[in-house]
Parts: structure tokens; sequence; C-alpha cells
């Protein structure tokens, strides 16, 4: 008996996101007895802070486990607005701000919401995974502008100008980066709003979910903080899932024009309706309560990235910048593609069999000859990842 099932056209557009892949392909060979260690991952390691699971349980004891505004709690919305003002110095209201189940929804009902077909989104690579697919699944078309290491992996104002066609409807700017960590500077992003500023039909769509994870010198800048009378072409995206370690509690944000927030959330009421009202509480203690702990996590986290900088940059072949943000390293492996191992993906396959260690091949970043690793993991694990992929590198 034949199968009656015929799926939509449009799923040709899009693609498994490579990252869950491998997180996946990593459990698979853990549950097998293999010891793999999976730095595939993009989340941080550490719990929810107390204090912040604390008003969840709060929140259920107080009975608010019912339906919610779609777009958000009005405290919630006031708790972004008020952390727009006080972090960023932009000034929205409630009806300027949506709510949606994690920044990768918010992101995707903004593409849904302003794409027709043919539309065109300039995406710098390296990139997140989801960024072209979701374009593609709108409708739109991606645009991708190349970024490679030898300028920071950063869009510069030459690039974005060739890129801008009277068909580009956005431009995704991710600072601090996934996967490279690397962050615009206060001069970087004043060179783009010049471009931005000549293009009066260009929207741009900042993700800023890594704001918290910057290191050393490095200061935090936001398209709608530098540039307030562009702020009507801007869509500034956030989420509690990175910095608050909340990856599972599904909350992202935004904060934009009102009228594409309408739209979003018209969208959203016939998706998910709102967000988790537990995980909505909880966000909103994330956002008003202590950010003490995240100074200890920052030192963690530049520890763990120093360790694995200098462990992969002693290693032939490989050469790895020092990102100034999020919780990833981006190194080249280019010094040691050309025999049997052509392209970066081949690299992580060897090193996912040869050294038992899962990473992220740069092809699903949309840059071949680099690779991913995620530093959102203990000392020892890193320590030990690296004298794996040193072995193995050793045997090529």
């Amino acid at each position: 008996m034949s199968n009656p099932l015929i799926l939509a056209d449009r799923l040709s557009a899009v693609k498994p996101s490579p990252t869950m892949a491998v997180t996946t392909k990593a459990a698979q060979m853990k549950a097998e007895g293999i010891d793999v260690i999976g730095l595939g991952a993009g989340e941080p390691d550490f719990d929810t802070p107390e204090h912040i699971r604390n008003a969840a349980k709060i929140a259920m004891d107080n009975g608010q486990t019912r339906y919610t505004p779609v777009g958000g709690t009005p405290a919630l919305k006031q708790a972004i607005v008020d952390k727009f003002k006080r972090e960023n110095e932009i000034n929205y209201t409630a009806d300027e701000i949506i709510v949606g189940c994690g920044g990768k929804q918010v992101i995707f009902n903004a593409l849904l919401a302003t794409l027709n077909v043919g539309d065109e989104v300039i995406i710098p690579a390296p990139y997140w995974v989801s960024y072209p697919d979701m374009t593609r699944f709108a409708a739109g078309l991606p645009v991708i502008v190349n970024c490679p290491a030898e300028q920071g992996f950063k869009l510069s104002p030459e690039g974005l100008e060739a890129a801008i066609t009277k068909k580009s409807k956005w431009l995704i700017l991710n600072s601090p980066s996934n996967p490279t960590g690397a962050a615009y500077t206060k001069e970087e992003l004043l060179a783009l709003i010049e471009v931005i500023e000549r293009h009066p039909h260009l929207m741009v769509m900042s993700d800023d979910i890594y704001e918290h994870l910057v290191y050393g010198d490095t200061k935090f800048y936001t398209l709608a903080q530098l540039a307030p009378q562009l702020q009507e072409r801007i869509l500034t995206v956030n989420g509690v899932s990175k910095a608050y370690a909340m990856t599972g509690w599904r909350i992202g944000y935004a904060g934009g024009p009102a009228a594409l927030i309408k739209a979003m959330s018209k969208i959203q009421s016939q998706s998910t309706s709102n967000p988790c009202s537990i995980s909505q509480a909880a966000a909103v203690e994330a956002l008003n309560g202590t950010q003490e702990f995240l100074n200890d996590w920052r030192k963690a986290f530049v520890r763990r990235r120093d360790l694995v900088v200098s462990k992969l940059n002693a290693i032939e072949g490989i050469d790895c910048l020092t990102p100034e943000g999020a919780f990833y390293v981006f190194p080249s492996c280019k010094g040691l593609l050309g025999g049997k191992l052509k392209t970066a993906t081949d690299f992580s396959e060897y090193l996912l069999k040869e050294a038992e260690v899962a990473v992220v091949m740069g092809e699903a970043f949309g840059m071949d000859g680099h690779f991913r690793i995620s530093y959102a993991t203990s000392d020892e694990i890193l320590e030990k990842a690296c004298a794996r992929i040193a072995k193995a590198v050793a045997k090529l």
C-alpha cells in the first residue's frame, strides 16, 4: 500500500540544523558507550540562577499557569522596556515589544511578517546556521557577504554597500557573533550606520543574544543605541537563554516599530500563541533581579576561552583568533586540508572518528576551512578535548 503523504514544497528550502545534528550524534555515541566529548552545543553549562528558579516556583504556586497575552505579559514587557532603557539607552513602549518562544521564533516571526518572494536578506558570513534557512522558508533570498578572518569575521562598510540592492529588505547583524565570538566596536557600527542611512528601504535586525558575554576591554553597543534616528528601521532582538543559562525556558524578545511588532504578534497568535507563562515570570526576575553572578560567569568564560585558544594555536596547522565575546572559537584548519581531508567537514568527521571529539564544520556557518568549538563546558573537559585534537592532528 503506497503512502499518500506528500510533503510541502517549502520544506525543500530548509535543512535540519547542523549544530543540533552534531549534538544529537554526540549524544548517540555516548549512549553507545563511546567516550565522545561534545563541543557542539551552544548553551552555558551553568545552572539557571537560584533567584530565577525561585521566581518560577512562586509563579506556579500563585497560579500563573494559564494563557497570557500572545506577545507577553504586561510585567515582562515592562521589564524589557526597562532593560532596554537602563542597559542600552533605547526608549520603547509596551506596544513596541514582543516576547516569543526563544529568540529564534522572534526572528522567524519578523521574516515571515515582512518578506515577499524574492526579497533579499543580507547575512554576513560566518553566520548563525538558521538565518539563511529561515529566510528561504519565508520566500526570501539570502545574500551572503563573506567576512573572512583577515577582517576579524566582521562586515565592512564596503561589503555592506556592495550587497545592497533595490530588493534588499533586511540586514541581519549578530554581535557578539555565533559562531566566531567577534564583537563590533562602536566605531565599526557607526561606519555601518553611515551606509544604512543612505538606503532608507533597508531594515536591520540586530541579534544581541550574547550581549552580556563580552570580555576584557570590549564594550557592547547595539545599533538602535548608536542611531536613534534609525530606530523605526531596527528590530533589536535579545533573550534570556545565553546570559542567564535559560536555554530550555524558551524566552526571547524584541523591540521594534509598533506596526512590525503587531504583525509579528499576529503570526505568533496562529502558531504558538503565548510563550510559557511560568518562563515569562522567571524572565521578569532575570531582567529585574541581581546581575552579580554574570561577573563570575564571564571570568570563567575568559579562562576557558584563553585555554582553548592557546591549546589550539599550539597545534600545527590550526590558527585560532581570540574572540571578544560569546562562548565560541572559530579556528582555521586550512593548514590541514589538501591531503585526504579536503574540507572542514572532512576534518570534523575525522575528529569525531579519530579523537572522539564533536565539533561543528565551518560550512554550516557559510565558511569552509574553519570549525566551531563551544567552550561552554568545564576546564577539565576542554583540556581533554584539546589534547585529543592535538593527538589526532599529529597522525595526519
